[in-house]
């Protein structure tokens, strides 16, 4: 296990680049103010340095609005309360003190989008988790299918194709005219929720037909497991804390 010293104390921290990136890109995209003590303990619970993207998240923002808030990475935020939106620690369950023997579940679950879709970074056996991809692979838990996606990235590669524009295509069917407005009202634990539901084939055959509500995070995530075990008995796992 490396102290903290060790995980901040870094010839080539990772976060000067990657404002630079957040500068630059034509994506919008708000980054939060963060909380410098929830920051270094969480670095020192997954024992990640700053030199990396993930770690540059935690250590130095309280995470990246995209789109308005459909999608959220999570960070380390300052004065999260019930309207705002929740951290890396609180969403995966992380112990309050340094424990050496915990462990993500399945994988860390990084970002949350509007419609509850779970990005998660894959631990050490996503086989034995149940799930695609390699060990430090981005997975994506999709509401439509109600299944896990490999994303054929690591969480760095993963954060510059955001950066780049890469959720414009990768949401294009699951987008209706006037999703903006919708998303803008909603606080950030709350996304929405579809009736006819996304998996439907009458929301497949028109999105923009179907009816939408506020609802908290915790119910859509709710919802999609249930839906889920209902189906094929499947667990998807864990889907993260909200």
């Amino acid at each position: 296990m490396r102290e903290i010293h060790e995980l901040l104390d870094v010839d080539d921290p990772a976060w000067p680049v990657l404002l630079q990136e957040l500068s630059d890109t034509d994506t919008a995209i708000e980054v939060l103010p963060g909380d410098a003590g929830t920051g270094r303990a969480s670095l020192l619970q997954l024992q990640v340095s700053a030199r990396s993207n993930l770690g540059a998240l935690v250590l130095n923002c309280g995470g990246l609005l995209v789109d308005g808030g459909w999608l959220r990475i999570f960070g380390s935020p300052h004065g999260t309360g019930p309207e705002g939106l929740p951290g890396l620690a609180e969403v995966n369950a992380m112990p309050s003190t340094f424990d050496p023997a915990w462990q993500p579940e399945a994988g860390l679950v990084v970002a949350h989008d509007v419609l509850g879709g779970v990005f998660s970074l894959n631990g050490g056996d996503p086989g034995g988790a149940g799930r695609p991809g390699g060990p430090g692979e981005i997975v994506y838990f999709a509401p439509d299918t109600l299944g896990w996606e490999a994303l054929g990235a690591g969480h760095s590669a993963w954060l510059s194709w955001i950066l780049s524009g890469g959720l414009q295509k990768f949401y294009g069917g699951l987008r209706w005219d006037g999703w903006r407005s919708e998303v803008s009202v909603l606080s950030g634990r709350q996304g929405l929720s579809f009736f006819p539901p996304l998996w439907s084939a009458e929301a497949r055959q028109d999105l923009s037909a179907t009816s939408r509500r506020a609802a908290p995070m915790a119910e859509l995530l709710g919802m999609s497991r249930d839906a889920r075990l209902q189906f094929d008995g499947a667990d998807p796992g864990f889907l993260g804390v909200a």
